[in-house]
């Protein structure tokens, strides 16, 4: 038997696909490309906005197109909203949403006509479902929390993952030490809303950090993204002190004018974010890798709004990157029945400018690293003749490739 998969969105549902991959072949179902006349694609969905909805759709109907005998199998944030449109789409024969991850290899097999399960499906039933990545030899992204209860009044991901919460320390560390087992020197912590790990279990994500810590093996931590009231002062001081963790932060912006901060229901404001970026430059230093997220034509964002983003990026945050995103009206959603829509025209305006902006702070940050020495870890691919890795603080280098070096940590000069 053969299965393909084809994933869509963010870096946590490459982690859930790793893992449903090797369940499957661990069943002895072999992985193909869809291309490759396979029994089964799964396919793992985003929905975080509209384009991510047509794209799925499209994704899937190319999969049957392709490959007409498959029988289908869709999970992801796309299969929780939109289940009975996903099923009406032909060659679609199972839809998973958020609380079903742990049904997707057990009922899968079965309609493979797999019974003989290595793991009882007890253990697959875990919520949240635990999930790593084993794509990369020098990098995983490992899950440690789903869902979140912000409820933001533009975001769907309550809706499609469910509420905030995350395993236990005792039931991640195993994960972290297969990981480590695999020889794969670099960790990504993942999740919806990673920095509330912890909160219902009487736990707290810096207990994890300094547990991850002490893992022989794994040389190298950093954690996808934290929203700013998340990241205390304790956490900060922590890293700072002399971890793993790398210089590396991903910190949720989505508006620089407060006013809209406050519209769309995030918990804190500008002055409560400048706050943290000052704390870990004032502990870590200035070439930190700050990559920041921006929303831009929120509800009510006139220029002026915008013009107050821009400026608070620009001449007060100073991120090495910007991670820039339209705003996309979603169905169920707070923001979808607000007055004061932006025009597409004007958002796409707004995303140049700041793409623009982005373009200029992310020079300037290399820049100011150049001369600096850094330790670096290599990656497996070989693109011309040369290999590339990331420095501590997230800058690309090349060197001319050399197999006895992938996966290991090089200091050099930028």
């Amino acid at each position: 038997m053969k299965i393909a998969f084809q994933t869509l969105g963010c870096k946590l549902n490459y982690a859930e696909t790793s893992t449903y991959e090797r369940g499957f072949q661990d069943s002895g179902v072999e992985v193909v490309d869809y291309r490759d006349n396979p029994d089964v694609i799964l396919v793992n969905t985003c929905s975080v906005t509209q384009h991510s909805d047509n794209k799925c759709r499209n994704i899937i109907r190319k999969c049957h197109r392709v490959a007409p005998g498959a029988r289908i199998v869709v999970a992801g944030c796309y299969a929780s909203l939109r289940r009975e449109e996903i099923l009406a789409i032909e060659g679609v024969q199972k839809v998973f949403g958020a609380t079903e991850k742990g049904l997707v290899v057990p009922e899968t097999l079965s309609l493979m006509g797999i019974e003989d399960i290595p793991l009882s499906k007890e253990q697959y039933k875990a919520d949240p479902f635990m999930a790593f990545s084993s794509g990369e030899r020098t990098r995983s992204f490992l899950k440690v929390q789903d869902g979140c209860d912000n409820m933001c009044a533009y975001c769907t991901v309550p809706l499609a993952r469910g509420r905030s919460r995350s395993p236990l320390i005792e039931e991640v560390i195993p994960q972290a030490l297969q990981i480590a087992r695999m020889g794969i020197r670099e960790v990504v912590l993942t999740g919806v809303n990673t920095g509330d790990f912890g909160r219902k279990n009487g736990e707290s994500f810096l207990d994890l950090l300094k547990r991850l810590n002490d893992i022989d093996g794994i040389q190298r931590y950093r954690i996808s993204s934290i929203e700013p009231n998340l990241l205390s002062d304790d956490i900060i001081d922590w890293i700072a002190s002399g971890t793993k963790f790398q210089p590396h932060f991903h910190i949720p912006l989505q508006s620089g004018d407060d006013e809209i901060l406050r519209k769309v229901g995030r918990r804190y404001d500008t002055e409560l974010f400048s706050s943290r970026i000052d704390r870990v430059r004032q502990k870590m230093g200035d070439d930190v890798f700050f990559g920041i997220d921006v929303i831009v034509g929120l509800p009510g964002e006139d220029e002026e709004s915008f013009q107050r983003t821009y400026s608070f990026l620009e001449k007060r945050i100073r991120p090495a990157f910007i991670h820039i995103f339209p705003y996309s009206k979603r169905p169920g959603t707070r923001a979808y029945l607000m007055k004061d829509q932006i025009q597409d025209r004007i958002k796409t305006e707004r995303v140049e400018k700041l793409e623009e902006l982005c373009s200029i702070l992310n020079k300037e940050f290399i820049l100011s690293n150049k001369g600096r020495k850094a330790l670096v870890l290599w990656e497996s691919t070989n693109k011309d003749g040369m290999m590339s890795g990331y420095t501590g603080n997230y800058i690309r280098v090349e060197a001319p490739y050399a197999e006895e070096k992938v996966g290991t940590i090089e200091e050099v000069t930028i």
